[in-house]
């Protein structure tokens, strides 16, 4: 049993000095069931004394507000023994009263728990102890190795048939012997007249206790426990149901006088071929669980097992998990590149498919960089390895895929909710169906009573409601990645759904962000090549794509380089530096306005070629505007098409630029922007985001450079084009693998025909539930006679898990909304995540 008040040991982020002590120490004491508060900068930890797991989340979420956030960790549990939505409820309750964690989220379709917690509060051997104390044995995952289960799901599969095998042949003559009196003329004088009713009774019984010992013995191992400790689940419905049958049977055989002749019955078949049934709907849902692991599984098969690699200037096979960085590996004709790395020796053309989408292969030399899963052509090279383990892209890919699919929608936590009093609830309604039957019910009354109440108990399992949203999740996010689109946060699933305007970066998402020189205007006295010469010398100290495009220029036209002897980037501006004796600034007109440098005529020439579309830059020498540079970053083929794609799917499309108004307004024009906001500094786009939320709209933002990663973190939803920075990749709740706005209408596909489905499976799960309990108590007979058999109460128990497992599944037949390159669907591109530089 856990402490209610714990002393817990906090690390703690941001703390310079004692007056970030003082503040920590301060907040910290005056949160409500905190005490004896030690904070010690040395250590940059605060010892403390808090009621239980509430009072550290608390502690967690002031130091947070306060800037100076507790250090925190995450771990993933395998958990055994769930079967249903009650059980993921229990598990996240004992895991989520553990001193220490923050937030837990269960999954039943993977069976797995991710849980993030204080880091050195709580070991991860605790939350694993905790889960099995509370019934369902757990175990800790390796931290950041992709999991191939699909081997252990089979093995699932194949022992859930055996069983249902075994049950179904020692079911089927229990059920014949009993129900074949009911429907075959004569059958029952024939038994009466060959081995007796009494016999046939025995049969039964030593059949049926079979079953029930074997096969289905799981049921009552994992359903009374837990109804003893007053949280019963799927098992317990079973484990009851099943037992009152069986032992009225008992009864009716062994002490036949504690029951009314009337009332003297068996119900040996209702319990074998319960538990057959429901076996059989285990069956089922762990081969359909299998296969919606199926994307995981593609991708894991991409990874070799072993990579030739040079160990002391020779050829070893070394396993995949022993390669190191540095590593020279050799990677022959027609096999798949182990690891991420450069080449330092050879040629080759490889295909990248699996990360491009392009199946035309790439041509390879010294220098160029190979992606770990990707396939070499007819050449043969070496390369030195950069990113191994789970540092390469495809493990990146891997794991993104798997945190999505193990998330925990907002939809979910109104499941959760429910589902933690359902099963009480309906054990609750079983036994006021029961009272009700027996003071009410026509004689036998019993009999009435016993059938109405064990079919209540298996009908109402909840296992649908359990399975509705994270198949739904597993399938869509899976199939999402094989369509190039990477949830690294499976909530924006849910959160795309409400987003009304989508918010694009100008340069590298909408444009290819690689622009050209277009036209150089010169101020009297300045010549072309002398302004290129001091202009090229300055932008080749900055990686922007504009000053590119200036030293492409002058590279083209031959003119002789200068030297730079200072150079001072002011960030939204532009560049300042001395050259070849001059003192040169480049930049947008308010740089020039803030040196107090007069434009002269060039400020109308400037307007003119805003208005074409043209990104314009003025350069100054030694204090006197000198010319205004013209560049254009042309649109990617795709953008205008996705743009439409995304007016067709209803959302509004507004655009970010720091680019003047008068040249966004042409971008816009041609591409049919419905918004513009222009003149946006770097720091400017989250401001630009609260803007564009006006009137409660949600917004989705699309961008890929490192100034992009406030913006994708501010925004609802932050989208990364996935030829991006790695840091606006880690702030993205998505990734897009190719390059282009194709794949930010494939995300808008993937997420409401999920979240549709989600729906689906909800309505179906709930209605089933709450129009059959009734139904199963036995509402419909005194109108119709009818009362339905606990037989058909499991058939129909396990139909409902079934059908929303298949409803999940049909998710893998997604296509396309747009492929890339804007030209309409077309084969399913694969995963691509190369980070190049920045905007």
């Amino acid at each position: 049993m856990l402490p209610t008040s714990t002393s817990k040991s906090i690390s703690i982020d941001g703390m310079s000095c004692a007056s970030c002590v003082g503040r920590v120490d301060r907040a910290l004491t005056a949160i409500e069931g905190v005490s004896d508060v030690k904070v010690n900068l040395a250590t940059e930890s605060a010892n403390l004394v808090a009621e239980g797991a509430q009072g550290l989340k608390q502690a967690a979420a002031t130091l947070d507000n306060l800037g100076y956030p507790a250090r925190t960790a995450r771990v993933t549990l395998n958990i055994a023994s769930m079967t249903c939505a009650s059980c993921v409820g229990r598990v996240d309750k004992a895991l989520a009263k553990v001193p220490g964690v923050l937030d837990v989220s269960v999954n039943l379709a993977t069976e797995t728990a991710v849980i993030t917690f204080l880091e050195g509060v709580i070991a991860p051997n605790d939350l694993a102890a905790a889960s099995t104390d509370a019934g369902y044995p757990a175990s800790v995952i390796e931290a950041d190795a992709p999991v191939d289960r699909s081997a252990e799901k089979e093995q699932e599969a194949q022992l859930a048939l055996r069983r249902t095998l075994f049950a179904a042949a020692l079911s089927l003559p229990v059920f014949v012997l009993e129900m074949g009196t009911h429907v075959i003329p004569g059958a029952h004088a024939f038994i009466g007249a060959t081995i007796g009713h009494q016999t046939s009774w025995l049969i039964q019984f030593v059949l049926t206790t079979i079953v029930l010992i074997g096969p289905g013995r799981g049921f009552y191992l994992k359903g009374f426990p837990a109804l003893l400790k007053g949280a019963p689940d799927m098992n317990s419905l079973v484990a009851v149901g099943t037992s009152a049958a069986y032992s009225y049977s008992l009864v009716a055989i062994f002490a036949p006088s504690l029951l009314p002749d009337v009332a003297r019955a068996v119900y040996f078949e209702a319990a074998a071929v319960i538990v057959t049934l429901i076996l059989l709907g285990r069956f089922l849902e762990a081969r359909a669980k299998g296969r919606t692991g199926a994307a995981i599984q593609k991708l894991l098969g991409l990874q070799v097992r072993t990579a030739r690699v040079l160990r002391d200037g020779e050829p070893v096979d070394v396993a995949l998990e022993d390669i190191v960085e540095a590593d020279v590996l050799i990677v022959r004709p027609g096999e798949r590149i182990a690891v991420d790395g450069e080449i330092v020796e050879g040629s080759s053309h490889v295909d990248e498919s699996m990360i491009t989408g392009e199946p035309i292969p790439a041509g390879k030399t010294v220098g160029d960089a190979v992606t770990g899963g990707t396939v070499n052509g007819a050449g043969s090279f070496r390369f030195r390895a950069t990113r191994v383990g789970a540092d390469t892209t495809l493990s990146q890919i891997i794991r993104m895929v798997q945190d999505a699919q193990g998330a925990k929608l907002p939809i979910q936590a109104l499941v959760d909710r429910v589902t933690m009093w359902f099963v009480p609830a309906v054990m609750a309604f079983a036994a006021l169906t029961v009272a009700v039957w027996l003071v009410v019910g026509p004689d036998p009354a019993i009999t009435f009573a016993l059938v109405a109440g064990v079919s209540v108990l298996i009908i109402a399992c909840p296992c649908a409601m359990g399975l509705a949203t994270p198949t739904s999740i597993m399938v869509g996010t899976g199939r999402a990645a094989e369509m190039g689109v990477l949830f690294r946060k499976g909530d924006a699933l849910q959160h795309l759904v409400g987003v009304s305007v989508v918010a694009l970066d100008k340069t590298g998402t909408i444009t290819a962000g690689r622009p050209e020189l277009t036209e150089l205007m010169l101020a009297d006295g300045f010549t072309r090549a002398d302004l290129l010469s001091l202009v090229a010398a300055v932008e080749e100290q900055s990686e922007h794509p504009i000053a590119e495009a200036i030293v492409r220029m002058a590279r083209q036209e031959n003119v002789a380089r200068a030297d730079v002897t200072s150079f001072e980037a002011i960030p939204g501006y532009g560049v300042r530096a001395r050259v070849a004796g001059h003192d040169v600034l480049v930049g947008a007109d308010r740089l020039l306005d803030r040196e107090d440098i007069q434009l002269g005529g060039l400020k109308e020439a400037e307007t003119e070629l805003a208005t074409k579309g043209r990104t314009a830059l003025f350069a100054a020498i030694d204090g006197r505007v000198a010319a205004v540079i013209a560049v254009s970053d042309p649109v990617k083929p795709a953008s205008a098409a996705a743009i439409r794609a995304l007016h067709n799917l209803g959302l509004r499309v507004a655009m970010i630029t720091g680019d003047k108004r008068e040249t966004a307004e042409a971008i816009a024009a041609e591409i049919g922007i419905d918004e513009i906001v222009a003149g946006v500094l770097p720091d400017g786009k989250v401001r630009a985001l609260d803007e564009l939320r006006g009137d409660g709209r949600k917004v989705a933002f699309v961008g890929d450079g490192i100034n992009d990663a406030p913006a994708l973190a501010h925004a609802d939803v932050g989208i990364a084009i996935g030829t991006g920075t790695d840091v606006a990749i880690e702030s993205a709740d998505v990734v897009l693998m190719s390059g282009d706005l194709a794949g930010v209408v494939n995300a808008f596909e993937v997420s409401r025909r999920t979240m549709r489905n989600i729906r689906q499976n909800l309505i179906w799960a709930f209605a089933y539930n709450t129009a059959l309990i009734p139904v199963a108590a036995g509402v419909l007979f005194p109108i119709f006679g009818v009362l339905l058999s606990p037989v058909f109460a499991a058939g129909a128990m396990a139909l409902s898990s079934v059908s929303v497992l298949a409803n999940a599944l049909r998710l893998r037949r997604i296509q396309l909304a747009m492929s890339e390159g804007g030209n309409g669907p077309k084969a399913t591109p694969a995963p691509n995540l190369q980070p190049v530089a920045a905007e």
